[in-house]
């Protein structure tokens, strides 16, 4: 499993923007990252600019939107759709984004994809993909 650090995701989407900036090829992980950027683009400035990235605050205390947190989540929903895992996340994502679009429909299931990882952490249990599925669900219909 690639484990990334928190270094490493913010480099990444630095990178992406740079390049995405200056016409340059990119690869597909690095093509869709691009994508959700442009969909987001207050937050360019946070992706500018490397060195302050790494330093940024995004703590809740800070009481500021994490655009590296928000852009990952992105591309983990993308993911999750694309190869269908947890199985059954592609039909509910299907049929919420064909309500919703798209974008809001990524928005919703970040929702349920953040509470089935907090209760995840809060019980000190695996991440119950049934039970996201069925958030997922619920907000479809």
């Amino acid at each position: 499993m690639f484990t990334p650090s928190q270094h490493d995701v913010r480099r990444f989407f630095c990178e992406t923007f740079r390049k995405q900036q200056a016409n340059e090829i990119l690869t597909p992980m690095e093509a869709i990252a691009r994508d959700w950027i442009i969909q987001h683009p207050e937050y360019a400035d946070a992706l500018k600019d490397v060195e302050a990235s790494l330093a940024a605050d995004y703590s809740v205390e800070s009481a500021q939107a994490n655009p590296f947190l928000h852009l990952s989540m992105h591309l983990s929903i993308a993911e999750q759709v694309s190869i269908d895992q947890p199985p059954g996340i592609r039909a509910a994502y299907t049929a919420l984004a064909q309500r919703i679009g798209e974008h809001d429909a990524h928005h919703q299931v970040m929702e349920c994809l953040g509470e089935m990882i907090w209760t995840s952490q809060r019980n000190n249990t695996p991440p119950d993909g049934a039970a996201y599925i069925e958030c997922v669900r619920r907000r479809a219909s």
